[in-house]
């Protein structure tokens, strides 16, 4: 089968992280298609969701050979535009094709890392490709926990060398990735009642670029969460301000594109509201004139609601996040444009659990380094302890330490040699793979990643480069036959 044939069908399976249930019995009915033996390791007892592993003999002449695993995770990370009617838990995703590149409609395209399992599945099928003996390895859970890789079993990979196919530029090999943890914050409140007299609006920030916390932290786009709180934090000290509501960006690993908060000011405070809204309009378009060029703020007078935060808390909230760090912390001094450390304000929501209601705000630390890694996490947990949060950290992941005398990674580098002409690009990234977690566990694994050419991934600007998805499956094909 064709990758775009099989990345079709992908694309009509619902599978957002930590519902990949559907994706699962998609590639268990894949296997039984093609008559290929299969595994599946569910993440707990009794669970629907785990990885999947499909194998394939080898071809005649390569039985020798020691094993490949190719890998790849099963899940997508769900966002949409706020003007898109899409049900991510039922509906397919609806792609189109525009300049030579696949794009979805007005949500995220699941090329990450959907492209990357259909390459695999191609080999699977393939009659002509030649390689020794497959194990492609299917995850969950990568985009929000990496729980399919931190469930991964030992015992069940035979393959020495791994070729992660999650990667993101056209004829690049990525020998190594940073690790990454997240920390969580909870301001909890009981409402109070809105002070009476007072004007209510709602302020939104919308139409930056968003991105992947990874690969894009260090391009300087906006942070709404950022943008929005550095006018709350002005009007605060201005006025008498009270919040009733804030919302802002989504996942942990992405940087959050949209932001809204309904606020109530003094009544006489109400013309002083829009010139100080104005004011800050304007430089935020001039700081970002060359990086965020449809960035745009809205006040709208609303409804005064019946309910506000509390005050204290509000304020504390405010402050919390204007200072909470957001961005690169360091770059590399042994990687020329490698980011070392960064941190993403990814995300702030009104939640309520069996203790009542609270603020949540998620953010997300990640380094080549797990010193530094940890200590910026614990900064970032200091800042809103100082406000009075509740704090926790997830787990984490460890990140991956390059082997520039890899034998994988020269037999990759050589098999683009002789389909290109020219030498691939050799990096490290910021962005995090599985591939650390997958040594804990294998520690002798020999592995790579590299993947097609995207842009825009974990926001709806995701689009996929058609030419380039070619070129990188003739890459893994001729790989496979040099191995």
């Amino acid at each position: 089968m064709e990758v775009f044939d099989i990345f079709s069908e992908i694309n009509r399976v619902p599978r957002p992280s930590k519902h990949e249930e559907k994706m699962c019995e998609w590639l268990i009915a894949f296997a039984k298609q093609h008559n290929l033996e299969h595994e599946f390791l569910p993440v707990e007892p009794g669970a629907k969701t785990g990885n999947i592993i499909i194998r394939k003999p080898a071809t005649p002449g390569y039985e020798s050979h020691e094993g490949v695993v190719l890998q790849g995770h099963i899940d997508m990370v769900c966002e949409k535009n706020n003007d898109t009617v899409h049900d991510f838990m039922n509906d397919p995703i609806q792609t189109y094709i525009e300049d030579g590149w696949m794009h979805a409609k007005g949500t995220t395209l699941g090329a990450d890392d959907g492209i990357g399992v259909a390459m695999a599945l191609a080999v699977l099928t393939s009659n002509d490709a030649k390689h020794p003996a497959l194990e492609c390895l299917f995850t969950v859970d990568e985009e929000t926990g990496l729980t399919g890789a931190n469930c991964m079993p030992a015992g069940h990979l035979h393959g020495t060398r791994l070729i992660n196919l999650d990667n993101e530029d056209d004829g690049q090999i990525c020998m190594g990735c940073a690790g990454g943890v997240g920390t969580l914050a909870k301001f909890r409140y009981a409402e109070e009642a809105a002070p009476k007299g007072y004007f209510a609006a709602e302020i939104k920030v919308g139409g930056l670029m968003g991105g992947h916390s990874g690969e894009d932290i260090h391009k300087g786009r906006g942070n709404a969460n950022k943008i929005l709180v550095r006018l709350l934090y002005t009007l605060m000290n201005h006025t008498d301000l009270h919040i009733a509501a804030i919302d802002g960006g989504n996942l942990r690993n992405a940087i959050a594109r949209e932001a809204k908060a309904t606020v109530l000011v003094p009544m006489d405070f109400k013309e002083n509201l829009r010139i100080l809204f104005n004011l800050h309009v304007a430089a935020i378009e001039n700081e970002m004139k060359d990086v965020e060029k449809d960035v745009k703020l809205e006040l709208t007078s609303v409804s005064s609601p019946a309910t506000c935060f509390p005050k204290p808390m509000s304020d504390r909230l405010i402050r919390a996040l204007y200072a909470c760090p957001h961005g690169v912390f360091a770059m590399s001094r042994d990687i020329q444009g490698l980011v070392q450390t960064s941190t993403n304000l990814a995300s702030v929501k009104m939640r309520e659990d069996a203790e009542g209601k609270y603020i949540e705000v998620n953010t997300s630390q990640r380094s080549s380094f797990e010193s530094e890694k940890h200590s910026l996490k614990e900064m970032v947990a200091c800042v809103f302890q100082l406000g009075g949060a509740e704090v926790e950290h997830t787990e984490g992941y460890p990140g991956w330490q390059p082997n520039p005398s890899s034998k994988l990674l020269k037999t990759t580098i050589e098999a683009w040699r002789q389909n290109e002409g020219k030498d691939p690009l050799v990096v490290a990234i910021h962005a995090g793979l599985e591939c650390g977690l997958f040594l804990e566990k294998y520690p002798n694994l020999d592995m790579v990643s590299f993947g097609p050419w995207m842009t825009g991934v974990h926001s709806p600007a995701e689009k996929l480069n058609i030419d380039s998805t070619h070129r990188t499956y003739r890459w893994l094909l001729k790989t496979l036959e040099m191995l």
